[in-house]
C-alpha cells in the first residue's frame, strides 16, 4: 500500500525474485544452522529486514498485510530465512517505542536485525539509578548469528529492596523490554534441531548487566508507543501469529508443489504409471489444494479485515 508523495516499492516483487537463490541455499542454510553471508546479503539489498521499521529512522513502514505476504513468498523459498525475516520484522517494532536517537543507533546500519526471545527461567531486572541491573536466560533467538542487538523480553521490575514495582495503568507487575548489544551477552551455541535449523534460534544469558532505562519500553504500551502509524497499533503477539501463520502457508504450498513435480514423473515399484495418474493421488492433493487454499483465505482476508479496521479507527 503506497503513501502519497513516497516512491512506491514493489516488496512482494522484491521477495520472488529471491526464491531461486533461498531454494539453492537451502542446504547450506541447514548445514550451517545460520543464514550464509550471500543470503544475508541478498536480503539486505532488498530490505527484507527493514520493512516494519518506522519511516522516521528509514525503514518501510510496510503494512502488516503486504508483510505478511512477503513472509508467505520467501517460505516457499526457504523456511528458515522466511522465519528469521519474520522475527526480525517483529523485533523491529521496537524502534516505535524508543527515542528517535536510539532507534536509529539501534537500526541505523542498513544492515541491522534485533532479535530475542522468551525467558528460559526467571529474570531479574533491579532498578538501578538511571537504569536496571539485568540478570538471566532467554530462549529461540532466531536470527541471533546475524543480529548485533538482542532484546530481553518479560523483564520483571525488582525496587532495590527486593520489592516488586506496579504497573500504575494496571495494577499487575511492571514488566519491560530492555535492548542491549550482543556483546554483552553470553551466547549458547544449542540450535541442534530437525526443523527451521538456519534459525540459529540459540539461548543468551546476562549477569548483572546495566541497562540504562532509554533502552528499555513497555511492550505494547500508548504511553510509550511514539509512532502514530497503524502498523504499531497491533499488538506484538497478533502481529507474530499472523507474520508465523503466513510463513506456514508458504512452507505448505512449496511442499505440495514439490509433491506435485514428484507425481509428474515418479513411476511406483511394480507399476507402470506415474502417481499423477493414480486416482487416489489426485484425489488426495485436490484435498490439500482445497484446504491450503481455504486456509490462506481465512488468514488473509482476516487480516485485511482487521488492517482496514485499525487504519479506519486508528484503535
Amino acid at each position: 500500500m503506497a503513501d502519497e508523495g513516497r516512491p512506491v516499492v514493489d516488496y512482494l516483487a522484491r521477495a520472488r525474485a529471491l526464491v531461486p537463490l533461498l531454494e539453492g541455499a537451502a542446504p547450506r542454510i541447514e548445514a550451517a544452522r545460520a543464514l550464509p553471508p550471500d543470503v544475508l546479503a541478498a536480503l539486505h539489498d532488498a530490505g527484507m529486514f527493514r520493512l516494519l521499521l518506522p519511516r522516521s529512522i528509514g525503514g518501510a513502514e510496510l503494512d502488516l498485510p503486504s508483510f505478511v505476504r512477503v513472509v508467505e513468498i520467501l517460505a516457499s523459498g526457504d523456511a528458515s530465512v522466511a522465519w528469521c525475516v519474520g522475527q526480525g520484522g517483529g523485533c523491529a517494532t521496537a524502534a516505535a517505542y524508543l527515542a528517535p536517537e536510539i532507534a536509529r543507533e539501534i537500526f541505523g546500519d542498513r544492515q541491522a536485525a534485533l532479535s530475542w526471545g522468551p525467558p528460559a527461567g526467571p529474570a531479574k531486572a533491579i532498578a538501578a539509578e538511571g537504569g536496571y541491573r539485568l540478570s538471566g536466560t532467554w530462549s529461540f533467538a532466531s536470527g541471533s548469528p546475524h543480529c548485533a542487538w538482542l532484546g530481553a523480553t518479560q523483564c520483571q521490575i525488582t525496587e532495590p529492596d527486593g520489592s516488586f514495582r506496579q504497573d500504575p495503568r494496571t495494577g499487575q507487575p511492571a514488566r519491560r523490554v530492555m535492548l542491549f548489544p550482543k556483546a554483552n551477552a553470553r551466547m549458547a551455541d544449542m540450535w541442534e534441531v530437525m526443523g527451521l535449523k538456519g534459525t540459529g534460534s540459540d539461548n543468551y544469558t546476562l549477569d548483572n548487566v546495566f541497562i540504562p532505562d532509554a533502552y528499555s519500553y513497555t511492550i505494547d504500551s500508548a504511553a510509550d508507543r511514539r509512532e502514530p502509524g497503524p502498523l504499531y497499533r497491533f499488538m506484538t503477539l497478533s502481529l507474530y501469529g499472523y507474520v508465523f501463520a503466513g510463513a506456514a502457508v508458504g512452507i505448505a504450498r512449496a511442499a505440495l508443489d514439490g509433491f506435485v513435480r514428484l507425481a509428474s514423473a515418479k513411476v511406483p515399484y511394480r507399476f507402470s504409471t506415474t502417481l499423477r495418474e493414480n486416482a487416489t493421488v489426485q484425489g488426495q492433493i485436490g484435498l490439500a489444494e482445497a484446504r491450503l487454499r481455504a486456509a490462506r483465505l481465512f488468514i488473509m482476508t482476516a487480516l485485511d479485515e482487521a488492517w482496514a479496521s485499525v487504519v479506519a479507527s486508528g484503535a
